[in-house]
């Protein structure tokens, strides 16, 4: 992913105001991002930690995307739970439910898509297994190549973002 300034990310939202975008808080670490293995920029908003943000560069420049974080997250720690963007398995506690607005009329009537992703938003780094899931979970064995899982991460995540946009 190409580094984004601050601006270029607040200007990329679809699913809220512009006020909103512009109060959100960008990730505590965002001088040291490691851009260069990111596939998309993701981050729990640390200013307001119910809310989380996705940015996804796209063909016509990177969307993003604000998500809202369950206030009561699962607490069993004996059943593990797989991202439905990287495909990595977690505790429990690793994988959460996120509901995005819709853009546009239908997301300002209160109408939601989510999907369940790595609770620190770090898919990128999994795939790349620079980031190991914590207790039980794992990356299964594959046969793909990194060029591949990146390339389904990338499709499940767009397939996310279409969902949102379409609204």
């Amino acid at each position: 992913m190409e580094p984004l300034t601050d601006k270029q990310i607040r200007a990329s939202f679809v699913n809220c105001t512009k006020g909103d975008a512009a109060r959100m808080r960008l990730p505590l670490d965002f001088a040291e991002l490691p851009w260069e293995d990111l596939d998309f920029l993701g981050w729990v908003d640390p200013g307001a930690p119910l809310r989380a943000h996705l940015v996804v560069p796209r063909a016509d420049g990177p969307v993003g995307i604000t998500l809202r974080v369950p206030s009561v997250g699962r607490t069993s720690a004996t059943k593990s739970s797989m991202c439905q963007i990287c495909l990595t398995s977690h505790a429990s506690s690793g994988v959460t439910l996120l509901a995005a607005p819709l853009a546009g009329a239908r997301g300002r009537e209160g109408n939601t898509v989510g999907t369940y992703i790595c609770a620190d938003l770090a898919c990128p780094l999994y795939v790349r297994e620079k980031r190991q899931p914590k207790l039980r979970g794992r990356r299964h064995e594959e046969s793909l190549t990194l060029e591949e899982q990146v390339a389904r991460m990338t499709d499940n995540l767009n397939a996310f973002v279409d969902r949102v946009t379409a609204g």
